[in-house]
């Protein structure tokens, strides 16, 4: 089973334990993986569509693993039950849409050990969430996969951990900052050069259009403050 460079840097992040729940399983190659290399003595692979389950079940047989793969049909965290995995992991949605998860079904995220979170998109959203709602964070790490940057969180809820911030560190990570996260600097520059781009596609003149503007050129600058 040949895994991409992302699904391979997600793995590093689980800690053994007797159960994992895969959200969002598509073909099931992280399930497979980590009941195959003995990480988690079971996983749980759940998808709100048929199809993946499928295609999830065929690549579990194959691997000789299916006895050890609980496939489930359901969203988010529903068909997991309190108590039931030490650990989740939720990869390649929108970081709105993992925040919702997350917020539908707190008593149960409650009582995980750890959850590695991995949003394709609007990962700044899904960081404001984390900090100001009672979330450990364990871990921050990026990845490029296919010239694509990826964030990662691994988290723990825990009350009391709430940490307030100036809105352009839900964008750039303090801890990956802090740390000198290796790609951090190319990270914030590949912001920059977003920024501006879109800063130079905007050609209207009207008052919404110049406070755009202004708003664009305000976080560039913050932005190269980063990286000096």
């Amino acid at each position: 089973m040949d895994l991409s460079k992302r699904l391979n840097w997600i793995l590093e992040y689980v800690d053994e334990c007797d159960i994992v729940m895969d959200v969002g399983t598509d073909h099931g190659y992280i399930p497979i993986y980590l009941v195959k290399n003995k990480i988690v003595k079971k996983a749980i692979a759940s998808d709100i569509n048929k199809d993946p389950l499928k295609k999830a079940k065929l690549n579990a047989s194959l691997d000789g693993v299916v006895d050890r793969i609980d496939l489930r049909l359901g969203g988010g965290l529903s068909p997991l039950k309190n108590n039931e995995a030490q650990g989740i992991i939720i990869a390649g949605m929108g970081g709105n849409l993992i925040r919702d998860i997350l917020e539908k079904d707190i008593n149960k995220v409650k009582n995980l050990d750890y959850l590695i979170l991995q949003p394709a998109q609007n990962p700044e959203v899904l960081r404001e969430y984390l900090y100001n709602n009672n979330y450990e964070i364990l871990k921050e790490d990026l990845c490029i996969d296919e010239g694509q940057f990826y964030e990662l969180f691994k988290v723990k809820y825990k009350s009391g951990e709430n940490t307030k911030l100036d809105s352009i560190f839900y964008e750039i990570s303090p801890v990956m900052l802090k740390e000198n996260n290796k790609l951090i600097k190319e990270y914030i520059n590949h912001k920059i050069n977003k920024n501006h781009k879109i800063l130079n596609f905007i050609k209207e003149e009207t008052e919404s259009a110049k406070l755009r503007k202004e708003e664009l050129k305000n976080k560039i600058k913050v932005l190269e403050d980063l990286v000096k």
